[in-house]
């Protein structure tokens, strides 16, 4: 992060200086524990509202069905951000959506994107989403799979950032160890691939974590390709899906990890 950022900048590196990554397992944390380690900085969930490939409905009233910017919504936030609170000391806010163009985007560090395949980026968003990116800002991109929605998310990417590769974020990588310690990228099933015994769809059968770095090498997106981690909020308090558990356990935690990194760097 930049100092454009202003005093959120200032807070999360005093944060960083203070309070080292945690080195112990991922299920070190115990129960009803706070992790004090990042108290001061602060959290919202910011979901992006776009126009998409099938249609257009960037500009149509806000709904939480049918859309793909706004699937997994609003369960998935809301559990994450409650996640959020007990798990770690940042003050989190309430969730929010945001169009790209809206003039409160450069109030917030860290934005989401669902579905990602389906993007389709208004000629005006593309300087929108690069200045955010190289001002310090950070994009997550969760629940898209297989080539088919790898190529033109990638093509949608090209245009922002023409220069620059996307690369993998290897498994040493600090991410993993930003907040709880994973042993590598884990691979959160969908709930309609978990009812159908599988951990993938679409032929996405690896999992990959994979970013467009800035100059200083910090990666500006988080893409987390061939999972469903909107799926693994969404569904964590549903108790017909007992099974379900160990993929919401990951998605938290990975979710978590990404976040913490991008509130640090």
């Amino acid at each position: 992060m930049t100092a454009r950022w202003g005093t959120a900048i200032t807070a999360a590196g005093i944060a960083l200086a203070l309070f080292p990554p945690l080195q112990a397992g991922a299920g070190a944390q115990l129960a009803g524990t706070i992790d004090e380690r990042f108290a001061g900085l602060e959290w919202r969930f910011v979901r992006i509202k776009y126009r998409y490939v099938t249609g257009g409905a960037a500009d149509e009233a806000l709904a939480y069905y049918g859309e793909p910017w706004a699937i997994d919504a609003p369960a998935a936030e809301q559990n994450l951000s409650r996640r959020m609170k007990t798990a770690t000391a940042i003050q989190v806010e309430d969730p929010i959506v945001l169009s790209l163009d809206d003039p409160q985007l450069y109030l917030h560090p860290w934005i989401y994107f669902v579905e990602p395949g389906n993007l389709l980026l208004r000629d005006g968003e593309v300087p929108i989403l690069r200045e955010f990116l190289l001002r310090g800002g950070t994009a997550m991109f969760d629940d898209f799979h297989g080539p088919v929605e790898w190529d033109h998310f990638a093509g949608q990417m090209r245009r922002v950032f023409p220069d620059r590769e996307i690369v993998d974020i290897p498994d040493n990588h600090p991410i993993f160890s930003a907040f709880y310690r994973l042993e590598g990228y884990p691979q959160v099933a969908g709930l309609g691939s978990f009812m159908a015994g599988r951990s993938w769809e679409k032929a996405g059968h690896v999992a990959r974590l994979r970013t467009i770095f800035d100059d200083d090498g910090r990666p500006m997106l988080h893409i987390n390709w061939n999972t469903d981690m909107g799926d693994g909020w969404e569904w964590s308090n549903a108790e017909d899906y007992p099974g379900y558990i160990k993929y919401t356990a990951l998605a938290y935690r990975m979710a978590i990890n990404e976040i913490v990194y991008a509130l640090t760097h």
